[in-house]
């Protein structure tokens, strides 16, 4: 004679898996550089960078970025932007590179007009790119 297990066909309300919000909110993650899509033909060609400006200017900056979360470093000098309100050139220029599905950029500001230009994060699991070099 087997012992029957009475199982309960829900568990109790009381129970709940408990999740780190730190984990679902990306403005408390850590940005990641991923430079497989760089734009290195168009008008705003990270080809145009000289290596002392890059290594001198933009790659500090960048490893600041790094040691920030999201919620720090977007403000008033680095912010999201949506596709539609940059200008019909750059607009143009995602669709060159098959990125017009990207709702939103971000820039970042290095120096005075410098600005970094990628995305924080794509649609249907592609990672975060940085397109655009700006020093105009």
């Amino acid at each position: 004679m087997s012992k029957k297990v009475k199982q309960p066909s829900q568990p109790p309300a009381r129970k709940f898996p408990r999740i780190d919000p730190s984990i679902t909110d990306p403005m408390k993650k850590y940005p990641g550089w991923h430079l497989e899509i760089i734009d290195i033909e168009g008008p705003w060609s990270w080809m145009q960078i000289n290596k002392d400006s890059f290594i001198t200017q933009i790659l500090p900056k960048v490893k600041h970025f790094e040691k920030m979360i999201w919620r720090e470093i977007l403000n008033k000098n680095n912010h999201e932007i949506s596709q539609a309100d940059i200008c019909s050139k750059a607009q143009r220029r995602l669709r060159d590179l098959n990125l017009d599905d990207i709702e939103s950029l971000v820039s970042l500001r290095l120096t005075g007009k410098q600005r970094i230009w990628g995305t924080r994060a794509m649609p249907y699991g592609r990672n975060r790119r940085w397109i655009y070099y700006s020093g105009n």
